[in-house]
């Protein structure tokens, strides 16, 4: 094998279209799907779609720190190829109460941003001399765009963290949403760690990282903790009526096929892939929010986060891309 490909939450939806096309484009890498579970043998779907054998399947629980580290773990002990592909593409949403990882954690915060950074982190050392990060965010971070979804709203790391007060109230969606400001957040934040690498003749790294919105996907496993009718319109209903939807409410409106070719697309396609620090909705380069601009933000996020997942000096130096082998 030439390399190696990871994209989280690539048993379904999106994620797995995007999968599928990866294999088709790379049949001499390994791609590893990775979620918490995988109760459809993902990797021999794929195998079987594409006749070949280079997909498989790692669990992955992205709302535990400590099973993130063991999964990097296993991927190093396993000596798999450098990554040349790393999507970090899984997304939850909890529309509920407040919940919390066993780390004490707000969930949605854990899943969608902080089992993430601590992931890519741990795998800097097993990235290749050229790389491509990709983060799925979304259109509902932005209230400029009316996706009808609460405005994300930016408080702080620790109080999106560790909600107090009022912010106990905020109802689940809006904490998706701010979740979704968080991937764009730090991917810029990232994004300036990684410009220094580039020009540093001394390092030899070409990283390029970007986020992605993939639009409205009906059908996702997105909505897997939702209520009874929700869950049903959002499974069984919507993916049916998408061309009327994307003509009568927005054309960002988009099966998990057509999205995951574009996520695919995004991560693969050479015109694209030197292209770094930048938001796409499908395949077309556009300006994220107003606030995800705001850099003081991001660094909040990134030292916050840098804060409560290195473990030790060393660490600290690994992630902050200033100690690279």
């Amino acid at each position: 094998m030439s390399g190696s490909i990871l994209i989280t939450g690539g048993t379904a939806g999106l994620g797995f279209h995007c999968a599928v096309a990866l294999a088709r484009q790379y049949p001499k890498h390994q791609i590893t799907v990775a979620s918490r579970n995988d109760t459809q043998d993902t990797a021999g779907t794929i195998n079987r779609i594409t006749g070949q054998k280079n997909v498989q399947y790692l669990r992955l629980d992205l709302s535990s720190l400590s099973q993130v580290r063991l999964f990097v773990k296993t991927w190093t002990e396993a000596n798999k190829p450098p990554i040349t592909h790393l999507l970090l593409n899984a997304g939850l949403q909890f529309p509920r109460e407040v919940s919390y990882t066993d780390d004490g954690y707000e969930k949605t915060f854990a899943v969608n941003h902080l089992g993430h950074a601590l992931l890519f982190s741990l795998l800097i050392p097993r990235l290749a001399k050229t790389a491509r990060i990709i983060v799925t965010a979304s259109g509902t971070h932005d209230p400029a765009q009316k996706t009808g979804m609460p405005d994300a709203k930016y408080t702080s790391a620790e109080e999106l963290a560790r909600p107090t007060g009022q912010a106990l109230s905020n109802e689940g969606r809006q904490r998706y949403t701010t979740s979704k400001l968080l991937n764009i957040l730090w991917t810029y934040a990232l994004e300036r760690r990684l410009a220094n690498l580039r020009s540093d003749p001394n390092q030899a790294r070409n990283w390029t990282v970007a986020a992605f919105d993939p639009g409205l996907v009906p059908g996702t496993g997105l909505a897997r903790d939702a209520g009874g009718l929700v869950k049903f319109m959002w499974l069984r209903v919507l993916p049916r009526v998408i061309p009327l939807l994307s003509v009568l409410v927005s054309p960002n409106i988009h099966s998990a096929e057509e999205s995951g070719q574009s996520l695919a697309w995004l991560a693969g396609d050479a015109q694209v892939t030197a292209k770094s620090g930048l938001y796409y909705e499908g395949r077309k380069e556009i300006n994220s929010s107003t606030e995800s601009y705001e850099e003081k933000k991001q660094e909040d996020l990134w030292e916050w986060t840098l804060k409560h997942v290195a473990e030790g000096p060393e660490e600290v130096a690994v992630f902050e891309l200033k100690s690279l082998a």
